[in-house]
């Protein structure tokens, strides 16, 4: 069994937001594979399905990207799911846009969201896919990561989310190691 969470915020407001990249792309997976994420619990939205015979569960946490480890623990606790098998996909703004990194585990390198999901699992063992939304210019964090993208960067973030959702499929099929060195050198060119 597999948990795959994206992180966000919830409500209309943080709607394709750069922090929202996760949400956006476990949409794209529930499309891809026909997994309705229409149940509200474990303080988040979720539903479950296959990915590859393995049984999955999407989750969209709904505590704030903060507190978003709150949401993973319930879930996670309930179906008695490993930290191996809990994937984890969010927004990284050391990367630049059109890069993926995969991870097995590690810091929180400055993201609340991972800083909480560590907490409340108690480790930092879990698989991520970290989605490159670039660097602040000129504006302060805050106001840049609840920012939105120019199309141009939405164009390539839409073969990014692809291939995340192609890494997750990996992940759950070959193991992380595998997705690592399949996607890790993954970028897309502006045009």
């Amino acid at each position: 069994m597999f948990l795959i969470v994206g992180l966000g915020n919830p409500g209309k407001e943080y709607e394709n937001t750069r922090h929202n990249v996760g949400f956006d792309i476990i949409d794209l997976i529930s499309e891809k594979y026909n997994i309705e994420i229409n149940r509200k619990k474990f303080k988040g939205v979720y539903g479950d399905g296959n990915i590859n015979g393995e049984r999955v569960f999407l989750l969209k946490p709904e505590t704030y990207m903060n507190l978003s480890g709150e949401s993973v623990k319930e879930i996670s606790d309930f179906y008695k799911i490993p930290n191996e098998n809990i994937i984890i996909i969010y927004d990284d703004i050391s990367l630049d846009v059109g890069r993926l990194r995969i991870r097995e585990k590690g810091s929180a390198g400055g993201h609340n969201g991972i800083k909480s999901i560590i907490a409340s699992l108690g480790s930092d063992v879990f698989p991520r896919i970290k989605v490159g939304v670039g660097q602040p210019m000129e504006e302060d964090l805050v106001s840049f990561v609840l920012g939105r993208f120019s199309d141009d960067d939405r164009k390539i973030l839409e073969k990014v989310f692809e291939a995340a959702s192609a890494a997750v499929e990996v992940i759950i099929k070959k193991g992380t190691m595998e997705a690592m060195n399949k996607y890790n050198g993954f970028k897309v060119e502006q045009d």
